[in-house]
Protein backbone atom coordinates (compact mmCIF):
# COMPACT_ATOMS: atom_id res chain seq x y z
CA UNK A 1 0.00 0.00 0.00
CA UNK A 2 1.44 3.41 -0.94
CA UNK A 3 2.42 5.51 2.01
CA UNK A 4 -0.07 8.15 3.08
CA UNK A 5 -1.07 9.45 6.52
CA UNK A 6 -4.45 7.69 6.54
CA UNK A 7 -2.88 4.35 5.62
CA UNK A 8 -0.14 4.81 8.21
CA UNK A 9 -2.73 5.54 10.90
CA UNK A 10 -4.81 2.50 10.01
CA UNK A 11 -1.70 0.29 10.10
CA UNK A 12 -0.82 1.59 13.56
CA UNK A 13 -4.35 0.83 14.79
CA UNK A 14 -4.47 -2.81 13.62
CA UNK A 15 -3.31 -4.29 16.97
CA UNK A 16 -6.13 -2.44 18.72
CA UNK A 17 -8.55 -3.62 16.04
CA UNK A 18 -7.51 -7.23 16.65
CA UNK A 19 -8.10 -6.84 20.39
CA UNK A 20 -11.53 -5.33 19.80
CA UNK A 21 -12.54 -7.96 17.27
CA UNK A 22 -11.42 -10.65 19.73
CA UNK A 23 -13.73 -9.18 22.38
CA UNK A 24 -16.63 -8.90 19.96
CA UNK A 25 -16.22 -12.40 18.51
CA UNK A 26 -16.40 -13.80 22.06
CA UNK A 27 -20.10 -12.93 22.24
CA UNK A 28 -22.16 -15.89 20.97
CA UNK A 29 -24.58 -13.47 19.35
CA UNK A 30 -26.72 -15.86 17.33
CA UNK A 31 -30.15 -14.23 17.11
CA UNK A 32 -31.96 -17.55 17.53
CA UNK A 33 -32.68 -17.55 21.24
CA UNK A 34 -33.77 -21.18 21.19
CA UNK A 35 -30.10 -22.03 20.51
CA UNK A 36 -28.12 -19.29 22.28
CA UNK A 37 -28.98 -17.06 25.26
CA UNK A 38 -30.38 -13.64 24.45
CA UNK A 39 -27.86 -12.24 26.93
CA UNK A 40 -25.06 -12.99 24.45
CA UNK A 41 -26.64 -10.73 21.82
CA UNK A 42 -27.41 -8.09 24.44
CA UNK A 43 -23.79 -8.20 25.54
CA UNK A 44 -22.58 -7.61 21.99
CA UNK A 45 -25.05 -4.73 21.52
CA UNK A 46 -23.87 -3.05 24.70
CA UNK A 47 -20.22 -3.49 23.67
CA UNK A 48 -20.95 -1.71 20.40
CA UNK A 49 -22.88 1.08 22.12
CA UNK A 50 -19.95 1.68 24.48
CA UNK A 51 -17.52 1.71 21.52
CA UNK A 52 -19.60 4.33 19.70
CA UNK A 53 -19.81 6.52 22.79
CA UNK A 54 -16.04 6.28 23.21
CA UNK A 55 -15.65 7.62 19.65
CA UNK A 56 -17.79 10.67 20.42
CA UNK A 57 -21.05 9.47 18.90
CA UNK A 58 -24.20 11.17 20.11
CA UNK A 59 -27.74 9.83 20.53
CA UNK A 60 -26.37 6.30 20.97
CA UNK A 61 -29.32 3.97 21.47
CA UNK A 62 -30.23 0.31 21.62
CA UNK A 63 -33.26 0.07 19.34
CA UNK A 64 -35.78 -2.61 20.30
CA UNK A 65 -36.86 -3.91 16.90
CA UNK A 66 -40.17 -5.74 16.28
CA UNK A 67 -38.54 -9.18 16.02
CA UNK A 68 -37.33 -9.07 19.63
CA UNK A 69 -33.71 -8.12 18.88
CA UNK A 70 -31.73 -4.92 19.28
CA UNK A 71 -29.96 -2.75 16.74
CA UNK A 72 -27.38 -0.17 17.83
CA UNK A 73 -27.54 3.40 16.51
CA UNK A 74 -25.30 6.43 16.87
CA UNK A 75 -24.66 9.82 15.24
CA UNK A 76 -21.25 11.47 14.85
CA UNK A 77 -21.84 15.10 13.82
CA UNK A 78 -19.63 16.54 11.11
CA UNK A 79 -19.06 20.08 9.85
CA UNK A 80 -22.10 22.30 9.40
CA UNK A 81 -23.71 21.74 6.02
CA UNK A 82 -21.83 18.49 5.38
CA UNK A 83 -23.34 15.47 3.71
CA UNK A 84 -24.61 12.54 5.78
CA UNK A 85 -23.29 9.00 5.34
CA UNK A 86 -24.87 5.94 6.96
CA UNK A 87 -22.49 3.08 7.79
CA UNK A 88 -24.08 -0.35 8.29
CA UNK A 89 -22.89 -3.62 9.80
CA UNK A 90 -24.52 -6.42 11.81
CA UNK A 91 -23.33 -8.08 15.00
CA UNK A 92 -25.46 -11.21 14.91
CA UNK A 93 -23.79 -14.30 13.49
CA UNK A 94 -24.62 -17.70 12.10
CA UNK A 95 -24.47 -20.67 14.49
CA UNK A 96 -21.02 -22.28 14.53
CA UNK A 97 -22.42 -25.53 13.06
CA UNK A 98 -20.31 -28.54 14.04
CA UNK A 99 -17.74 -27.23 16.51
CA UNK A 100 -15.71 -30.40 15.93
CA UNK A 101 -15.12 -29.16 12.38
CA UNK A 102 -13.38 -26.00 13.62
CA UNK A 103 -9.62 -26.13 13.96
CA UNK A 104 -9.97 -23.69 16.88
CA UNK A 105 -12.90 -22.63 19.04
CA UNK A 106 -15.42 -20.65 16.97
CA UNK A 107 -15.94 -17.89 19.53
CA UNK A 108 -12.26 -17.38 20.31
CA UNK A 109 -10.42 -15.31 17.72
CA UNK A 110 -7.28 -17.21 16.72
CA UNK A 111 -4.51 -16.14 14.34
CA UNK A 112 -3.33 -18.84 11.95
CA UNK A 113 -1.55 -18.71 8.60
CA UNK A 114 -1.91 -14.94 8.41
CA UNK A 115 -5.70 -14.89 8.98
CA UNK A 116 -7.89 -14.31 12.03
CA UNK A 117 -10.34 -17.18 12.64
CA UNK A 118 -13.64 -17.05 14.50
CA UNK A 119 -17.37 -16.81 13.88
CA UNK A 120 -18.26 -13.31 12.76
CA UNK A 121 -14.70 -12.18 11.99
CA UNK A 122 -15.72 -11.42 8.39
CA UNK A 123 -19.53 -11.62 8.61
CA UNK A 124 -19.99 -9.08 9.97
CA UNK A 125 -18.36 -8.04 13.25
CA UNK A 126 -15.25 -7.26 11.23
CA UNK A 127 -17.40 -4.85 9.21
CA UNK A 128 -18.03 -2.78 12.33
CA UNK A 129 -14.31 -2.74 13.14
CA UNK A 130 -13.67 -1.58 9.55
CA UNK A 131 -16.00 1.39 10.09
CA UNK A 132 -14.31 2.27 13.40
CA UNK A 133 -10.84 2.09 11.86
CA UNK A 134 -11.84 4.38 8.99
CA UNK A 135 -13.33 6.97 11.35
CA UNK A 136 -10.34 6.87 13.71
CA UNK A 137 -7.95 7.35 10.80
CA UNK A 138 -9.88 10.42 9.64
CA UNK A 139 -10.06 11.89 13.14
CA UNK A 140 -6.27 11.55 13.41
CA UNK A 141 -5.79 13.26 10.03
CA UNK A 142 -7.87 16.38 9.96
CA UNK A 143 -11.24 15.14 11.15
CA UNK A 144 -14.31 13.39 9.78
CA UNK A 145 -15.66 15.59 6.95
CA UNK A 146 -19.25 14.30 6.90
CA UNK A 147 -22.04 13.59 9.36
CA UNK A 148 -21.86 9.86 10.14
CA UNK A 149 -24.71 7.66 11.23
CA UNK A 150 -23.89 4.10 12.26
CA UNK A 151 -26.45 1.31 12.47
CA UNK A 152 -25.45 -2.18 13.59
CA UNK A 153 -28.20 -4.77 13.16
CA UNK A 154 -28.90 -7.61 15.57
CA UNK A 155 -30.80 -10.15 13.43
CA UNK A 156 -29.61 -9.92 9.81
CA UNK A 157 -28.69 -13.60 9.63
CA UNK A 158 -32.16 -14.71 10.74
CA UNK A 159 -34.00 -12.77 8.03
CA UNK A 160 -36.74 -11.81 10.49
CA UNK A 161 -36.89 -8.21 9.31
CA UNK A 162 -36.71 -6.42 12.64
CA UNK A 163 -34.59 -3.49 11.49
CA UNK A 164 -36.47 -3.17 8.20
CA UNK A 165 -39.76 -2.74 10.04
CA UNK A 166 -38.20 -0.38 12.58
CA UNK A 167 -36.79 1.79 9.79
CA UNK A 168 -40.18 1.92 8.10
CA UNK A 169 -41.73 3.07 11.40
CA UNK A 170 -38.99 5.69 11.97
CA UNK A 171 -38.04 6.79 8.44
CA UNK A 172 -36.09 9.87 9.54
CA UNK A 173 -33.65 7.89 11.68
CA UNK A 174 -31.47 6.35 8.95
CA UNK A 175 -31.92 9.03 6.30
CA UNK A 176 -28.63 9.79 4.55
CA UNK A 177 -27.13 11.05 1.31
CA UNK A 178 -25.09 7.88 0.88
CA UNK A 179 -25.23 4.48 2.59
CA UNK A 180 -22.22 2.18 2.88
CA UNK A 181 -23.21 -1.40 3.66
CA UNK A 182 -20.19 -3.16 5.18
CA UNK A 183 -21.57 -6.67 4.69
CA UNK A 184 -20.31 -7.72 1.25
CA UNK A 185 -16.80 -8.63 0.09
CA UNK A 186 -14.14 -8.47 -2.58
CA UNK A 187 -14.35 -10.90 -5.48
CA UNK A 188 -11.01 -12.25 -4.29
CA UNK A 189 -8.38 -11.12 -1.79
CA UNK A 190 -6.63 -8.04 -3.10
CA UNK A 191 -9.18 -7.15 -5.81
CA UNK A 192 -11.27 -4.14 -4.67
CA UNK A 193 -14.91 -4.85 -5.40
CA UNK A 194 -18.26 -3.15 -4.93
CA UNK A 195 -21.29 -5.42 -4.93
CA UNK A 196 -23.98 -4.02 -7.20
CA UNK A 197 -26.61 -6.76 -7.05
CA UNK A 198 -27.98 -8.95 -4.27
CA UNK A 199 -30.43 -11.78 -4.60
CA UNK A 200 -33.43 -11.63 -2.31
CA UNK A 201 -34.65 -14.64 -0.41
CA UNK A 202 -37.64 -16.45 0.97
CA UNK A 203 -37.58 -19.14 3.62
CA UNK A 204 -40.39 -21.66 4.08
CA UNK A 205 -41.02 -24.64 6.31
CA UNK A 206 -42.70 -27.63 4.64
CA UNK A 207 -44.51 -30.39 6.54
CA UNK A 208 -45.94 -33.56 5.04
CA UNK A 209 -48.34 -35.85 6.95
CA UNK A 210 -49.67 -39.21 5.77
CA UNK A 211 -50.53 -41.39 8.78
CA UNK A 212 -51.95 -41.06 12.26
CA UNK A 213 -48.69 -42.46 13.59
CA UNK A 214 -45.56 -44.37 12.56
CA UNK A 215 -46.07 -47.96 11.40
CA UNK A 216 -43.92 -51.11 11.33
CA UNK A 217 -42.22 -51.09 7.92
CA UNK A 218 -42.42 -54.86 7.61
CA UNK A 219 -46.13 -55.09 8.41
CA UNK A 220 -47.30 -52.00 6.50
CA UNK A 221 -44.44 -50.92 4.20
CA UNK A 222 -45.23 -51.08 0.49
CA UNK A 223 -48.77 -49.79 0.79
CA UNK A 224 -48.69 -47.31 3.66
CA UNK A 225 -47.80 -43.82 2.36
CA UNK A 226 -44.45 -42.71 3.76
CA UNK A 227 -44.39 -38.99 4.71
CA UNK A 228 -40.61 -38.78 4.46
CA UNK A 229 -40.67 -40.31 0.96
CA UNK A 230 -43.38 -37.81 -0.02
CA UNK A 231 -41.26 -34.95 1.25
CA UNK A 232 -38.22 -36.23 -0.67
CA UNK A 233 -40.31 -36.30 -3.87
CA UNK A 234 -41.38 -32.70 -3.24
CA UNK A 235 -37.84 -31.52 -2.65
CA UNK A 236 -36.55 -33.35 -5.71
CA UNK A 237 -39.17 -31.60 -7.86
CA UNK A 238 -37.45 -28.28 -7.13
CA UNK A 239 -34.48 -29.22 -9.31
CA UNK A 240 -34.08 -30.19 -12.96
CA UNK A 241 -31.87 -33.08 -14.02
CA UNK A 242 -28.83 -30.76 -14.24
CA UNK A 243 -29.51 -29.35 -10.78
CA UNK A 244 -31.06 -26.08 -11.97
CA UNK A 245 -33.75 -24.65 -9.73
CA UNK A 246 -37.22 -25.26 -11.15
CA UNK A 247 -40.13 -23.57 -9.42
CA UNK A 248 -43.26 -23.51 -11.54
CA UNK A 249 -43.77 -20.01 -12.97
CA UNK A 250 -40.42 -18.60 -11.76
CA UNK A 251 -38.07 -17.31 -14.47
CA UNK A 252 -34.58 -18.87 -14.36
CA UNK A 253 -33.05 -17.53 -17.59
CA UNK A 254 -31.51 -14.17 -16.61
CA UNK A 255 -27.89 -13.43 -17.58
CA UNK A 256 -25.14 -11.63 -15.66
CA UNK A 257 -23.30 -8.99 -17.73
CA UNK A 258 -20.52 -7.89 -15.35
CA UNK A 259 -17.39 -9.46 -13.86
CA UNK A 260 -17.12 -13.11 -14.85
CA UNK A 261 -16.44 -16.02 -12.52
CA UNK A 262 -14.54 -18.94 -14.06
CA UNK A 263 -15.59 -22.47 -13.21
CA UNK A 264 -12.03 -23.25 -12.15
CA UNK A 265 -11.97 -20.37 -9.66
CA UNK A 266 -15.45 -21.19 -8.40
CA UNK A 267 -14.54 -24.82 -7.79
CA UNK A 268 -11.57 -23.65 -5.74
CA UNK A 269 -13.56 -21.04 -3.79
CA UNK A 270 -16.43 -23.45 -3.11
CA UNK A 271 -14.06 -26.34 -2.31
CA UNK A 272 -15.88 -28.69 -4.71
CA UNK A 273 -14.56 -32.24 -4.41
CA UNK A 274 -12.59 -33.71 -7.31
CA UNK A 275 -14.85 -35.42 -9.81
CA UNK A 276 -18.03 -33.70 -8.59
CA UNK A 277 -19.72 -31.53 -11.20
CA UNK A 278 -21.25 -28.09 -10.75
CA UNK A 279 -25.01 -27.81 -11.03
CA UNK A 280 -27.18 -25.65 -13.25
CA UNK A 281 -26.75 -24.09 -16.67
CA UNK A 282 -25.28 -20.85 -17.99
CA UNK A 283 -22.17 -19.20 -16.60
CA UNK A 284 -21.26 -19.45 -12.93
CA UNK A 285 -22.09 -15.74 -12.56
CA UNK A 286 -25.52 -16.36 -14.11
CA UNK A 287 -26.19 -19.14 -11.62
CA UNK A 288 -25.12 -17.40 -8.43
CA UNK A 289 -25.91 -13.74 -9.09
CA UNK A 290 -28.75 -13.57 -11.65
CA UNK A 291 -30.91 -16.67 -11.23
CA UNK A 292 -33.00 -18.25 -8.47
CA UNK A 293 -31.45 -20.98 -6.33
CA UNK A 294 -33.21 -23.36 -3.97
CA UNK A 295 -31.43 -24.98 -1.02
CA UNK A 296 -32.74 -27.53 1.46
CA UNK A 297 -31.41 -26.19 4.76
CA UNK A 298 -32.60 -28.97 7.01
CA UNK A 299 -34.91 -31.96 7.36
CA UNK A 300 -36.68 -33.22 10.47
CA UNK A 301 -36.71 -37.01 10.32
CA UNK A 302 -35.24 -39.81 12.43
CA UNK A 303 -31.43 -39.77 12.61
CA UNK A 304 -29.60 -42.86 11.40
CA UNK A 305 -28.41 -43.66 14.90
CA UNK A 306 -31.36 -45.02 16.82
CA UNK A 307 -33.68 -45.31 13.82
CA UNK A 308 -36.39 -47.98 13.99
CA UNK A 309 -37.90 -50.00 11.09
CA UNK A 310 -40.85 -47.65 10.67
CA UNK A 311 -42.88 -45.98 7.95
CA UNK A 312 -42.78 -42.30 8.85
CA UNK A 313 -46.06 -40.54 9.44
CA UNK A 314 -44.72 -36.98 9.34
CA UNK A 315 -41.65 -35.11 8.07
CA UNK A 316 -40.53 -31.48 7.81
CA UNK A 317 -37.99 -29.48 5.83
CA UNK A 318 -36.70 -25.93 5.83
CA UNK A 319 -36.18 -24.58 2.31
CA UNK A 320 -34.47 -21.39 1.17
CA UNK A 321 -35.08 -19.81 -2.23
CA UNK A 322 -32.70 -17.08 -3.39
CA UNK A 323 -34.55 -14.61 -5.62
CA UNK A 324 -32.76 -12.60 -8.35
CA UNK A 325 -33.16 -8.85 -8.88
CA UNK A 326 -36.28 -8.08 -10.84
CA UNK A 327 -38.36 -10.74 -9.08
CA UNK A 328 -40.62 -9.78 -6.18
CA UNK A 329 -39.82 -11.96 -3.16
CA UNK A 330 -43.47 -12.10 -2.07
CA UNK A 331 -44.52 -13.37 -5.50
CA UNK A 332 -41.67 -15.91 -5.46
CA UNK A 333 -42.91 -17.15 -2.08
CA UNK A 334 -46.38 -17.73 -3.50
CA UNK A 335 -44.95 -19.58 -6.50
CA UNK A 336 -42.78 -21.76 -4.24
CA UNK A 337 -45.70 -22.64 -1.98
CA UNK A 338 -47.93 -23.40 -4.96
CA UNK A 339 -45.20 -25.60 -6.47
CA UNK A 340 -44.84 -27.58 -3.25
CA UNK A 341 -48.57 -28.17 -3.05
CA UNK A 342 -48.82 -29.16 -6.73
CA UNK A 343 -45.93 -31.64 -6.50
CA UNK A 344 -46.86 -33.37 -3.25
CA UNK A 345 -47.59 -37.03 -4.19
CA UNK A 346 -50.20 -39.58 -3.07
CA UNK A 347 -52.63 -37.02 -1.68
CA UNK A 348 -50.34 -36.46 1.31
CA UNK A 349 -51.30 -33.53 3.47
CA UNK A 350 -48.83 -30.67 3.09
CA UNK A 351 -48.45 -27.40 4.95
CA UNK A 352 -46.10 -24.54 4.10
CA UNK A 353 -45.18 -21.71 6.46
CA UNK A 354 -43.16 -18.67 5.51
CA UNK A 355 -40.35 -18.06 8.02
CA UNK A 356 -38.46 -15.17 6.45
CA UNK A 357 -38.31 -13.00 3.35
CA UNK A 358 -36.18 -10.24 1.82
CA UNK A 359 -36.21 -8.38 -1.48
CA UNK A 360 -33.39 -8.40 -4.04
CA UNK A 361 -31.32 -5.28 -4.68
CA UNK A 362 -29.76 -3.58 -7.72
CA UNK A 363 -27.54 -0.51 -7.26
CA UNK A 364 -27.27 2.61 -9.40
CA UNK A 365 -23.59 2.58 -10.34
CA UNK A 366 -23.69 5.91 -12.19
CA UNK A 367 -23.89 7.92 -8.96
CA UNK A 368 -21.03 10.24 -7.80
CA UNK A 369 -20.42 8.06 -4.74
CA UNK A 370 -19.23 5.24 -6.98
CA UNK A 371 -16.56 7.46 -8.51
CA UNK A 372 -15.50 8.59 -5.05
CA UNK A 373 -15.17 4.94 -3.98
CA UNK A 374 -13.30 3.99 -7.17
CA UNK A 375 -10.73 6.72 -6.54
CA UNK A 376 -10.38 5.65 -2.90
CA UNK A 377 -9.93 1.98 -3.74
CA UNK A 378 -7.30 2.80 -6.36
CA UNK A 379 -5.17 4.37 -3.61
CA UNK A 380 -5.88 1.64 -1.05
CA UNK A 381 -5.15 -1.10 -3.61
CA UNK A 382 -2.29 0.23 -5.78
CA UNK A 383 -2.35 -1.13 -9.29
CA UNK A 384 -5.93 -2.38 -9.06
CA UNK A 385 -9.19 -0.98 -10.45
CA UNK A 386 -12.47 -1.24 -8.59
CA UNK A 387 -14.65 -4.05 -9.95
CA UNK A 388 -18.43 -4.57 -9.91
CA UNK A 389 -19.74 -7.97 -8.85
CA UNK A 390 -22.94 -9.59 -7.71
CA UNK A 391 -23.54 -11.54 -4.55
CA UNK A 392 -25.76 -14.54 -4.21
CA UNK A 393 -26.66 -13.79 -0.62
CA UNK A 394 -29.30 -11.41 0.66
CA UNK A 395 -29.25 -8.22 2.71
CA UNK A 396 -32.97 -7.43 2.96
CA UNK A 397 -32.35 -4.03 4.53
CA UNK A 398 -30.85 -2.72 1.25
CA UNK A 399 -34.15 -2.67 -0.58
CA UNK A 400 -35.91 -1.18 2.43
CA UNK A 401 -33.41 1.67 2.53
CA UNK A 402 -33.61 2.14 -1.23
CA UNK A 403 -37.38 2.45 -0.93
CA UNK A 404 -37.28 4.83 2.03
CA UNK A 405 -34.52 7.04 0.60
CA UNK A 406 -34.73 6.83 -3.21
CA UNK A 407 -32.19 9.66 -3.65
CA UNK A 408 -29.57 7.96 -1.47
CA UNK A 409 -26.56 6.28 -3.08
CA UNK A 410 -25.93 2.75 -1.76
CA UNK A 411 -22.56 1.00 -1.91
CA UNK A 412 -21.79 -2.51 -0.66
CA UNK A 413 -18.26 -3.38 0.42
CA UNK A 414 -16.86 -5.67 3.09
CA UNK A 415 -14.64 -8.47 4.28
CA UNK A 416 -16.50 -11.57 3.06
CA UNK A 417 -14.21 -12.60 0.18
CA UNK A 418 -14.24 -16.32 -0.77
CA UNK A 419 -11.39 -17.37 1.53
CA UNK A 420 -13.38 -16.05 4.50
CA UNK A 421 -15.73 -19.07 4.26
CA UNK A 422 -18.59 -17.18 5.92
CA UNK A 423 -21.44 -19.30 7.31
CA UNK A 424 -19.13 -22.34 7.26
CA UNK A 425 -16.74 -23.79 9.82
CA UNK A 426 -13.40 -22.01 10.18
CA UNK A 427 -14.70 -18.60 9.13
CA UNK A 428 -11.84 -16.10 8.99
CA UNK A 429 -10.87 -12.60 7.97
CA UNK A 430 -7.76 -11.34 6.25
CA UNK A 431 -6.19 -8.58 8.38
CA UNK A 432 -4.67 -7.15 5.19
CA UNK A 433 -8.15 -6.82 3.69
CA UNK A 434 -9.40 -5.21 6.90
CA UNK A 435 -6.53 -2.73 6.68
CA UNK A 436 -6.97 -1.89 2.99
CA UNK A 437 -10.75 -1.60 3.12
CA UNK A 438 -10.57 0.62 6.20
CA UNK A 439 -8.19 2.91 4.29
CA UNK A 440 -10.52 2.81 1.27
CA UNK A 441 -13.55 3.74 3.37
CA UNK A 442 -11.72 6.60 5.05
CA UNK A 443 -10.52 7.98 1.71
CA UNK A 444 -14.01 7.51 0.28
CA UNK A 445 -15.54 9.64 3.03
CA UNK A 446 -12.97 12.34 2.34
CA UNK A 447 -13.52 12.16 -1.45
CA UNK A 448 -17.28 12.15 -1.09
CA UNK A 449 -17.27 15.19 1.18
CA UNK A 450 -15.15 17.11 -1.33
CA UNK A 451 -17.20 16.07 -4.38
Amino acid sequence: MSSNPVAETVASLLPRAKTELTELVAFKSVADFTQFPKSESEGAANWIADALRAEGFQDVALLDTPDGTQSVYGLLPGPEGAKTVLLYAHYDVQPPLDEAGWATLPFELTERDGRWYGRGTADCKGGLIMHLLALRALKANGGVPVHVKVIVEGSEEQGTGGLERYAEQHPELLEADTIVIGDAGNFRVGLPTVTTRLRGMTLIRIQTDTLAGNLHSGQFGGAAPDALAALIRVLDSLRAEDGSTTVDGLDATERWDGLEYTEEQFRKDARVLDGVGLIGGGSVADRIWARPAVTVLGIDCPPVVGATPSVQSSARALVSLRVPPGVDAAEATKLLQAHVEAHTPWGARVQTEQIGQGQAFRANTSSPAYQAMADAMALAYPGETMQYAGQGGSIPLCNTLAGLYPQAEILLIGLSEPEAQIHAVNESVSPEELERLSVAEALFLRNYAAG
